[in-house]
């Protein structure tokens, strides 16, 4: 089976541990070298109502995900998400 990366950032996260929705997939990791995927980045939770902007991305490594569905991707991790700092943008 045969995935472009476009049509995985039309499906949504959901780790099957805890039930919680982790959102889309925004970007992922991989190895230059061989060109395998290491990890899924997914966007984190907005600040109050996205006025504050968002906390940190969840990385998810490749070796969590346990089905990519027509829609969705199942995830399997027991404990807290990795985090990826955001990147602060310069406004000038």
């Amino acid at each position: 089976m045969v995935i472009c990366v476009a049509e995985l950032q039309c499906r949504e996260v959901i780790n099957i541990c805890t039930g919680h929705r982790l959102g889309f997939v925004c970007d992922i990791e991989f190895e230059t070298e061989d060109g395998c995927i290491k990890a899924l980045i997914v966007p984190g939770p907005c600040r109050y109502w996205g006025i504050f902007g968002r906390e940190d991305d969840f990385r998810l490594p490749w070796e969590c995900v346990e089905r990519i569905g027509a829609d969705i991707i199942l995830i399997r991790v027991p404990g807290d998400y990795l985090r990826r700092k955001r990147e602060k943008r310069k406004w000038w």
